[in-house]
């Protein structure tokens, strides 16, 4: 594995692991996703009154729920096709839908087939080792009473929250329809973003003062690598808007309209994420801008270094040449007295066009 990594990067010296994300964006090409082996299934089926915890890795486990007069939230870590296509048909999961879990690349969207709001959304994480953003699709179907969540990974997911205040018997969650649980794991999620581009910030800040301090030929690369992340972000977070827009105008019997306010405030976090995001991104190009300008001056300084050198060596190397012929009518340069003369004239000459060009301040 580590020769393959190796052979990768010599094939590819300028292409990274998210330069590859930002790039492969094909939803209709076959995955590379290994299949996960094991499927980690939460349901959780919940009324007013309590909630019903069950822990399975069998997709035949959520066929009974939700159970009368109660909601359920299914959520399963990892996907595999064969055990997905299982629950099509008791679930009510129409294989377009399933189309969008196993594509790799979906763009976020929300689409209502057959009487279920489908959307799908990224995750978004920030590898503090790698110092690299990380994105995660989820999946999420919405029916009657029923709230069907598909991630990728099992590792991790930012519902945590969430899921404690399902358990408080005061939670909205437990009080108003399904598609406020919705809107909960979307909020969720957008606030997310803003965790994500905060580290980002922090990153940027510190570019910026190496930028001006002591830039390098590595800070370029920082600065390309923080682009990269920036539109691969870009690319999670620009539909969010328009998908919870499309959640808002759906004429769907299953968004009640006490839940309206809701998405609609969803809608205007998505939409500052967004305009947070463009402001990195100007910072980095501004950064890139800055880059290039001090490139430009330490060039400008060194050329002035050497061209000041130059014409001050240059009177001395006339006067060498002068003075170093052959001549008859210059023999006395042969005397030691001459010679110190010559060199006095040199020293002079230079003192004098030193003094010139510190006078006229041009360094």
């Amino acid at each position: 594995m580590k020769s393959n990594k190796y052979l990768d990067f010599l094939l590819n010296p300028f292409e990274s692991t998210q330069s590859r994300k930002v790039l492969n964006v094909n939803p209709t090409t076959t995955p590379n996703r290994v299949e996960a082996e094991v499927l980690n299934i939460q349901i959780q089926d919940f009324n007013v009154d309590k909630v019903e915890k069950i822990t399975t890795q069998k997709i035949e486990d959520c066929f009974s729920f939700p159970k009368p007069e109660r909601k359920c939230w299914i959520n399963i870590d990892g996907i595999n096709k064969v055990e997905l296509e299982k629950c099509v048909q008791p679930l009510g999961i129409h294989p377009l839908i399933l189309e969008d879990i196993l594509n790799e690349g979906q763009r976020p969207k929300t689409e209502e087939i057959e009487g279920l709001i489908c959307s799908v959304m990224n995750m978004l994480y920030f590898n503090e080792q790698k110092g690299e953003v990380e994105t995660e699709k989820i999946c999420m179907v919405l029916g009657k009473r029923l709230l069907v969540t598909i991630q990728e990974e099992n590792s991790k997911d930012v519902f945590q929250a969430t899921r404690e205040r399902l358990n408080t018997n005061t939670s909205r969650a437990r009080q108003y329809e399904i598609d406020f649980l919705l809107y909960a794991l979307m909020d969720a999620i957008v606030d997310h973003y803003f965790v994500v581009m905060n580290k980002l910030a922090d990153k940027i800040l510190l570019l910026e003062m190496e930028v001006i301090k002591d830039p390098t030929k590595r800070t370029l690369i920082k600065i390309n690598h923080l682009r990269n992340a920036i539109i691969l972000i870009k690319r999670s977070v620009g539909p969010v808007p328009e998908l919870i827009q499309g959640i808002i105008k759906s004429e769907s019997d299953l968004i009640h309209e006490r839940s309206e306010k809701y998405f609609r405030d969803v809608y205007d976090h998505a939409r500052q994420a967004n305009e947070l995001l463009e402001n990195h991104r100007d910072m980095i190009v501004n950064l890139h801008d800055l880059y290039m300008n001090n490139l430009n001056v330490r060039l400008n300084e060194s050329m002035k270094i050497m061209t000041i050198v130059t014409c001050l060596l240059a009177p001395a190397t006339v006067i060498g040449g002068i003075f170093g012929m052959n001549l008859e009518f210059g023999t006395w340069i042969k005397d030691r007295l001459g010679f110190w003369g010559v060199i006095g004239f040199m020293f002079l000459t230079f003192g004098l066009m030193l003094y010139y060009f510190r006078k006229k301040r041009w360094f």
